[in-house]
C-alpha cells in the first residue's frame, strides 16, 4: 500500500477535490498551489481572490502556450534556464507540465548541456534559492538545517559536493543546479511530487581558483574539505537524513571518482542510496547495448568492448557489463577477456603496478594479452606519471587497432579522443561498429555523430551523452539516441520509494537497462538510434519502476507494508501535474 503524502497533496495527487487553507494572496504566492489565472470564478469568490485577477480564466493549456511565448523568444539558452526557473518558483504545476508534456524541448534547457553554462555561472544568475546548504562549520547542526526543510516527508534527497559536475569539474556552489535539475526530471519524469523531494549541496569549499577569486561567489569560500573532516561531514548528513526520514532515499550526484566509489559503497547496504554518476550511467548504456544487439542479431559472446575513460562512470560501466554478460550465461573468463578499459595511462590491465583497487577488480587478465594480440604489455619499473601514458603501454588507438571492437565508449571528459584514426581502425573489424561517446555536455563529447558515421561509411550505430539532431549521410536520414540517465533514474527512485526498499541492489538496475532495451521500437532501432526518443520517457519510467518494484519484493528488500501489484501502487504514485478543485478550508 502506498504511503499516502501529507494533505493537502494527497488530494491533488489523486486528482481530487483539494481542501485548501490558504487564501487571497497568500495562496496567489504558494507556488505549488497556486493556479493562476486558472481559478475559476467560484474559487476567486471562495478564496478572496476577486479583483486580484483579470476577468478572464484561462486553462493550463492557454497558460503552457503562454509560457513557450516567454520562452521562446529569449534567444539564449541559458535565459531560456533562466525563465524556467522564475517559473517553477513562480508555479510549480504548470512548469512541471510543461517540462512533462515537451521534454524534447525543454530537457536540454533544465538539464544537459545548459545546465553545465548554469553551475558555471550560478553565483550570477541565482534569483532564489533552493534546497539545503550544508559546509563545514555545520557539521555538528546538520539535523538543526534539515528541520529548516520546507517539507515534512521527505523521500527523495539528491545530493552533491560540487566537485566533478558533468565533464565540468569543480563548480563550488554552482553544482546545486545538478541536484535541482535532477528533482525537476525525477516529478516531471515519473511523478513524485516535488513536496517529497529534496536538493543537497555539501559545500565544502572549491578548489576552483577562479571561483575563489570571484568577488561574487556565493559558496564556501575555502579550499576543498579532505580526509577525516570529509568524511565526518558526509556522516553527519547520512546519519541526520535517517534520523529526520527513516528510508529516505539517498541519490548520490556528481561526486569525483575515489569519494564517488567510496561513498557509494560505504552507504549502499547502511541505507537507501545509489551514485547516479555511477549506477545510473552504467544502467543506460547496458540498456542501449542491449537494444543494439537485439537488432543486430547478436550476443555478448559477439562482442568486444573497449571504454575509454577509467573514472566513476566508466568503472561503472564496465562492472554492469560484466554482470550483464555473466547473467546472460558467459563465463567469467570469458566477460573478463572481451572487455577492456582504457585510461591516461594506457591500457588497464592486471599487470600494472599503479592501479587502485576499483581499477584492478576491472584489470584485463595478463593472460589475455598475448590473446588479443597486445604483447606482455607491462608499467615499467622506473613508473612513468600516471597521468600520462607510457610508451609500454597500449593507448587508446593502439588496443583498438589490435582488438577490432565491436563497441567503443568513451567516459574521458576530452573532445577529440573518438580520432579518425581510432574511428577507422573500429570500422575495419566489424560490419556495424557500435560508438558511444557519453561526455557532456556537448562540448567535451568525444566525437560528434557527423563525423563518426563519415569515417565509418554510415554504418555506426551511434548515441551521444547529450543530445544531437538527426544526420543525414548519403541521402539516408540517422537518428543519433541519447544515452541519457534521465531513461535510468527517475524509475529506479521511483520503484525503491514506492517499495520502501531497504537498498537499491545492482540487480535493480539490470533489471531497469533490460526493461529500457525493451521500450525502444523496432522502427526506432532501424532508424539508427538505441534509445526510445525522449518523448517516451514517462512510459519508460513507469516500466522501470514497475520492474524495480518487481524486483524489490522478489529479493525481499521491500519494505513490510508493499502490495502485491507494483502496477497499481507505481501509477498511484505518479502525479500527473494538472490543477484540480478547491475548495475552502
Amino acid at each position: 500500500m502506498v504511503r499516502p503524502i501529507p494533505p493537502p497533496f494527497d488530494q491533488i495527487v489523486a486528482g481530487q477535490t483539494a481542501t485548501i487553507r490558504a487564501a487571497g494572496t497568500t495562496l496567489l504566492n504558494l507556488r505549488l498551489l497556486t493556479k493562476d489565472l486558472a481559478f475559476s470564478h467560484e474559487e476567486r469568490a471562495a478564496f478572496g481572490l476577486g479583483g486580484l485577477l483579470p476577468d478572464r480564466v484561462t486553462t493550463i493549456e492557454e497558460q503552457m502556450e503562454l509560457e513557450h511565448e516567454h520562452i521562446r523568444r529569449k534567444v539564449d539558452d541559458l535565459e531560456r534556464y533562466i525563465g524556467l526557473a522564475a517559473l517553477q518558483d513562480r508555479n510549480a504545476t504548470l512548469f512541471y507540465r510543461l517540462l512533462a508534456e515537451h521534454m524534447e524541448e525543454y530537457l536540454p534547457i533544465v538539464y544537459t548541456p545548459t545546465v553545465g553554462r548554469a553551475c558555471q555561472e550560478f553565483s550570477h544568475i541565482i534569483r532564489r534559492t533552493r534546497g539545503i546548504w550544508i559546509t563545514p562549520a555545520d557539521v555538528d547542526r546538520v539535523p538543526e538545517l534539515l528541520a529548516a526543510s520546507p517539507f515534512d516527508d521527505v523521500r527523495l534527497i539528491v545530493v552533491t559536493d560540487n566537485e566533478r559536475i558533468l565533464g565540468l569539474g569543480d563548480q563550488g556552489a554552482g553544482g546545486m543546479a545538478i541536484p535541482i535539475g535532477k528533482l525537476a526530471l525525477y516529478t516531471a519524469a515519473c511523478g513524485i511530487h516535488p513536496t517529497l523531494t529534496l536538493p543537497v549541496s555539501l559545500d565544502v569549499g572549491t578548489d576552483n581558483a577562479a571561483l575563489l577569486r570571484d568577488p561574487l561567489y556565493l559558496g564556501h569560500r575555502a579550499p576543498r574539505l579532505r580526509g577525516a573532516a570529509y568524511d565526518a561531514l558526509v556522516e553527519a548528513f547520512v546519519a541526520a537524513v535517517q534520523d529526520r526520514w527513516p528510508g529516505c532515499l539517498i541519490q548520490w550526484e556528481d561526486f569525483k571518482q575515489h569519494n564517488a566509489l567510496r561513498i557509494r559503497d560505504r552507504y549502499r547496504d547502511r541505507v537507501p542510496s545509489f551514485n547516479d554518476d555511477i549506477q545510473g550511467t552504467a544502467a543506460v548504456v547496458v540498456g542501449g547495448l542491449l537494444a543494439a544487439m537485439r537488432y543486430l542479431g547478436t550476443g555478448w559472446d559477439d562482442q568486444r568492448i573497449v571504454l575509454a575513460g577509467a573514472g566513476a562512470a566508466g568503472l561503472g560501466i564496465a562492472a554492469l557489463i560484466r554482470q550483464a554478460m555473466i547473467a546472460d550465461g558467459l563465463a567469467e573468463a570469458a566477460a573478463s577477456s572481451r572487455l577492456l578499459l582504457v585510461d591516461s595511462a594506457g591500457l588497464i590491465h592486471a599487470g600494472r603496478a599503479d592501479l587502485d583497487s576499483a581499477k584492478r577488480t576491472m584489470a584485463l587478465p595478463v593472460e589475455a594479452l598475448g590473446e588479443l594480440g597486445l604483447g606482455q604489455a607491462r608499467r615499467p619499473g622506473g613508473g612513468t606519471h600516471p597521468s600520462r601514458r607510457s610508451e609500454d603501454l597500449p593507448g587508446l588507438e593502439e588496443v583498438v587497432a589490435a582488438v577490432r571492437p565491436t563497441v567503443l565508449i568513451g567516459t574521458t571528459g576530452t573532445p577529440g579522443t573518438f580520432s579518425e584514426r581510432v574511428i577507422r581502425a573500429m570500422a575495419a573489424g566489424t560490419d556495424r561498429p557500435i560508438v558511444l561517446p557519453l561526455s557532456n555536455p556537448t562540448s567535451v563529447a568525444e566525437a560528434v555523430p557527423a563525423d563518426v558515421l563519415r569515417w565509418t561509411e554510415g554504418r555506426a550505430i551511434v548515441a551521444t551523452g547529450s543530445p544531437f539532431g538527426p544526420v543525414t549521410y548519403r541521402a539516408i536520414r540517422h537518428e543519433v539516441g541519447q544515452a541519457n540517465n534521465v531513461f535510468i533514474f527517475p524509475g529506479v527512485g521511483l520503484g525503491a520509494i514506492v517499495s520502501e526498499a531497504s537498498a537499491v541492489s545492482d540487480a535493480m538496475f539490470l533489471v531497469a537497462a533490460r526493461t529500457l532495451a525493451s521500450m525502444v521500437t523496432e522502427e526506432r532501432l532501424a532508424s539508427g538510434a538505441i534509445y526510445p526518443p525522449i518523448s517516451d520517457l514517462r512510459a519508460v519510467s513507469r516500466a522501470i519502476a514497475i520492474a524495480v518494484m518487481d524486483e524489490a519484493i522478489r529479493s525481499g528488500r521491500a519494505g513490510p507494508g508493499t502490495g502485491t501489484d507494483p502496477a497499481t501502487e507505481i501509477d498511484a504514485a505518479m502525479w500527473w501535474p494538472a490543477y484540480v478543485p478547491y475548495r475552502r478550508g
